[in-house]
C-alpha cells in the first residue's frame, strides 16, 4: 500500500508534531512509503488505505476510565476519537467514522481485565484496541510473572480476532514512584511488547519530556491524589496516542511522534 510523504506530513503538523528536514534524494526514497516505513498495525493501515471506517477499544483502567477529568468527553478516550476523525480526513476521499468505545474501569489489575476481555473488548469486535495496563498491579500486589502472563494472553486472543493491540504503560506519578517494585511492571511490559512486536505508547517517558521540554508541570498533569492525570495531561495523552497509531499504521515516521 502506497503512501504519499505529503500526507504523513500534513499528518504530523496537524497534530502539532515537530517536522523533519527532508532527507537529500537517494534510491531508497523511491521506494514506497509502506516500505521504508514499518506497519505494525496491519489492519488499521488497510481500513485507512481504502478509506474505511475505524472502531477502537480503549481498555484499561482508571487511566482510561478517566479518574481526574472534568467529565467524560475529557477523558483520553473521547479525546482520541475527536483528533483521529479530524486528522484522518487528511487525503480521504470520503469522510471516515472513527469510533473510541471507553472501556476502562478504575482499580482494574491485570487479573480484573483478564476476566472481562471477552465481554468489554473481543465482543466488540474492534478494529484496534489500546490497551492501557500495569498501573495497578504493583498497588493491588499482583506478582510481575503473573501480569505478563494475563497481558500475553490477552494479546493473543485480541490478535486472534484480527485485530490490532497498542499498548500503553504507566503513568509518570508520586504515587506509583513510591511503591517498591513497581518499575518492574513497566519493564516487563516493554519486553514483552518488544518481543511480540507490539507498539507502546511510552506514557512515563512521555509525561516525563512534557516537563523537562515545559509543556506542563506534574501538577499541571497530575491530580492532587497524586494518581490520576488531569484534562491537560489526558489531552496530551491523546495526542500521543493518536501519533502512535499512525505510526503503526505507517501513516508517520516514528521520529514525528516523539512528542
Amino acid at each position: 500500500m502506497s503512501r504519499s510523504p505529503l500526507l504523513g506530513l500534513a499528518l504530523a503538523v496537524a497534530l502539532g508534531l515537530p517536522a523533519l528536514a527532508q532527507p537529500s534524494p537517494s534510491p531508497s526514497a523511491a521506494r514506497p512509503a509502506a516500505e521504508r516505513i514499518a506497519v505494525k498495525l496491519p489492519r488499521v493501515a488497510s481500513l485507512l488505505g481504502r478509506d474505511g471506517d475505524i472502531r477502537i477499544v480503549a481498555f484499561g483502567s482508571s487511566s482510561t476510565e478517566g479518574a481526574g477529568a472534568s467529565s467524560p468527553a475529557q477523558a483520553y478516550p473521547a479525546l482520541l476519537e475527536r483528533d483521529l476523525e479530524e486528522r484522518l480526513q487528511i487525503g480521504a476521499s470520503s469522510r471516515r467514522s472513527i469510533t473510541v468505545l471507553n472501556r476502562g474501569r478504575g482499580g482494574d489489575d491485570a487479573v480484573a481485565m483478564a476476566a472481562r476481555l471477552e465481554r468489554d473488548v473481543v465482543a466488540e469486535r474492534p478494529d484496534l484496541v489500546v490497551w492501557q495496563t500495569g498501573s495497578n498491579d504493583p498497588l493491588s500486589g499482583v506478582p510481575v510473572e503473573r501480569f505478563v502472563e494475563l497481558t500475553r494472553a490477552g494479546i493473543g486472543a485480541i490478535r486472534a480476532t484480527g485485530a490490532d493491540v497498542v499498548l500503553m504503560d504507566q503513568q509518570w506519578c508520586r504515587k506509583l514512584s513510591g511503591v517498591d517494585g513497581a518499575e518492574r511492571y513497566g519493564e516487563a511490559l516493554h519486553a514483552l511488547a518488544a518481543e511480540l512486536g507490539v507498539p507502546v505508547i511510552r506514557r512515563r517517558a512521555l509525561m516525563r519530556s512534557w516537563v523537562s521540554h515545559g509543556l506542563m508541570t506534574p501538577a499541571q498533569m497530575i491530580g492532587p491524589d497524586g494518581l490520576h492525570m488531569t484534562d491537560a495531561g489526558y489531552r496530551q495523552l491523546a495526542k500521543a496516542a493518536a501519533a502512535q497509531i499512525l505510526v503503526g499504521a505507517g501513516l508517520i515516521q516514528p521520529t514525528l511522534a516523539r512528542n
